[in-house]
């Protein structure tokens, strides 16, 4: 595989996703990726035909988000009509599958230049408004296994792991002080613009789900998110949910519920775009690389359970990239639940030092399809600032899948 540069990643702020209370709401998420895209193209003075194709990482692909929301970006943008775009779901690693898949077909050699990216307006389109829930609504396949709902999966990796609530609750409030140191000393003002109004305008510049008064005491009082979902009865034969899960996990007596709407991700809508192309394409479009990719893998894992999977997709893209744990900086691990991490950096033995160190989604929020995207331009930026050399990034993806991406300044 030849050697993938990336030029740039730019991303919107993170506005809350709440129809009418965001400050991205009111904006149709093809004009939300529009603005994304052409500000990249304004700040890297690009000739837009210079690129080939744009990948984009999308969950909830109906309504707004439906059709194909990467080529109908791209005309929101006018953007040249050769520029071809294409849309994945893999579910909240869709954003950096997007960003893989291109990089894949520069390596190969298939094509010279690219944008990887995602987008998701969850105040717009909701989880759920496809209305297939995680399996599809088979009925066969719940028959034989039934996936139970993603907070049930993270409740059941903190009982086996004995992860306490108070051990939880700890993780999200480290995100939310780091990020808040991040945003006061500009960590991300690098990666970040402003996105505008019709009239020009601007509606958001900031991320709007950090908490910077989160306390401890305050985590400790709201209550679980998952134990009523976890008492309902929707197996095949009248099991509850939590019953579903155990049975896989039958040397589990019971699931503890600690995941509460303060130590998860945050509910948020966004857009993120990650430039890449060959040396030579850099060279010709008048580019100076930042980094390169240097591994990415993606692998599956039990799929009740579900969100263990970040910590074999890592020791999967470091065995291709010939490196260890120790070789990695930085580390971003996507905060979909506190548990994930927290268990990730137990399995790998990472230094909690090196994850996350301004803040994951706890704090910062998760629009699904753009995540991914959105974490890379956050290694990259952090690799720079703290003159660091190599991240790794990596998210628990739905039905038991893992994805792992290991970049290097250059």
């Amino acid at each position: 595989m030849a050697d993938v540069y990336i030029y740039d990643a730019l991303r919107t702020p993170r506005g809350r996703g709440k129809a009418g209370k965001g400050g991205l709401s009111h904006i149709h998420p093809q004009e939300l990726l529009a603005q994304t895209l052409n500000a990249m193209a304004e700040r890297k003075k690009l000739d837009k035909k210079l690129v080939d194709d744009l990948a984009v990482g999308c969950v909830t692909q109906v309504k707004e988000q439906g059709a194909c929301i990467a080529r109908l970006a791209l005309i929101a943008a006018a953007w040249p009509e050769e520029v071809t775009g294409f849309t994945i779901n893999r579910f909240c690693g869709s954003g950096l599958e997007a960003v893989n898949s291109i990089a894949a077909k520069i390596g190969a050699g298939f094509t010279d230049s690219g944008l990887g990216g995602g987008v998701e307006s969850m105040s717009r389109v909701p989880m759920g408004s496809d209305e297939a829930m995680l399996d599809g609504l088979n009925e066969g396949l719940r028959k034989r296994m039934y996936l139970v709902p993603q907070g049930i999966s993270a409740d059941l990796i903190a009982t086996r792991e004995g992860f306490s609530r108070t051990d939880v609750d700890k993780f999200a409030l480290e995100s939310q002080q780091k990020a808040a140191r991040a945003i006061e000393n500009k960590h991300f003002a690098n990666a970040m613009f402003a996105v505008k109004n019709e009239d020009g305008s601007v509606a958001l510049d900031r991320d709007e789900h950090p908490r910077a008064d989160t306390t401890l005491e305050g985590l400790a009082s709201l209550k679980p998110a998952f134990v009523q979902m976890g008492a309902m009865a929707l197996g095949p034969n009248g099991e509850t949910l939590d019953q579903l899960a155990l049975k896989r996990y039958p040397d589990t007596k019971a699931i503890d519920h600690v995941h509460t709407g303060g130590n998860s991700s945050g509910i948020v809508d966004g857009a993120a775009v990650v430039l890449m192309g060959s040396k030579e394409w850099g060279t010709k479009a008048g580019l100076k690389p930042r980094a390169k990719i240097r591994a990415m893998a993606t692998i599956g894992a039990e799929p009740v359970i579900m969100l263990t999977a970040p910590a074999p997709a890592s020791k999967k893209a470091l065995d291709r990239a010939g490196m260890q744990v120790k070789d990695i900086d930085l580390w971003e691990i996507n905060e979909a639940f506190a548990t994930v991490p927290m268990q990730t950096a137990r399995a790998l033995e990472i230094d909690p030092a090196k994850i996350n160190v301004n803040g994951g989604a706890i704090a910062l929020g998760h629009p699904l399809g753009a995540t991914g995207a959105i974490l890379l331009g956050t290694a990259l930026d952090e690799l720079e600032r703290a003159n660091k050399s190599t991240a790794l990034i990596t998210l628990c993806i739905g039905g038991g899948m893992g994805i792992a991406t290991i970049i290097e300044r250059v």
